[in-house]
């Protein structure tokens, strides 16, 4: 991936993270261009935020704020650490279902 694909990418790759909607927009601004840098980081997104609602409803249910807060913490490190890397211009795949998330997804910005 070079440098000018990299520039070229990170705003979308950015507003990816920022709510569903986010993704969803990202994803239409990316689909005339293809941007390869873009295309990673919306497969983490989108991998993201379906994961956060799928087993959030799950731990809802849960009826602690402990279980509640370690969730949103959790969730809020991934988010993090896929924002910062958009931000820096690397393709890190976020920890534990990053990798995972690039293969299910490898159809999305192709």
């Amino acid at each position: 991936m070079t440098e000018k694909t990299i520039t070229e990418g990170k705003s979308n790759a950015i507003i990816s993270y920022c709510t569903i909607i986010g993704t969803i927009v990202a994803f239409y601004l990316n689909n005339d261009k293809k941007n390869e840098f873009t295309s990673f980081h919306l497969r983490q997104a989108l991998g993201l935020w379906l994961t956060f609602f799928a087993l959030g409803y799950i731990v809802g249910g849960f009826d602690s704020w402990m279980v509640t807060l370690s969730w949103y913490v959790f969730f809020g490190v991934l988010f993090s650490y896929g924002l910062i890397t958009a931000v820096t211009g690397r393709t890190n795949p976020t920890p534990i279902l990053g990798e995972f998330y690039q293969k299910l997804f490898k159809s999305v910005g192709h």
